[in-house]
């Protein structure tokens, strides 16, 4: 069965924002600048939330 291609891009932005999540973390421990990762995660996080948005009111993306 071939998967929705919305239902793809959440899954794929999800386990990006877990990949990142773990990466900043590691920058933490390790006393690291992690401003780059942080301000990717927060646009990842945007991105998600307005594909969520867009789907569940059927606007065109």
């Amino acid at each position: 069965m071939e998967e929705d291609p919305d239902t793809y891009r959440i899954l794929k932005l999800r386990a990006e924002i877990l990949e990142l999540g773990s990466a900043i973390r590691q920058l933490q421990r390790e006393g690291l600048d992690d401003a780059a990762a942080q301000l990717l995660i927060a646009r990842k996080r945007a991105r998600l939330e307005h594909l969520v948005k867009a789907i569940a009111t059927g606007r065109p993306l």
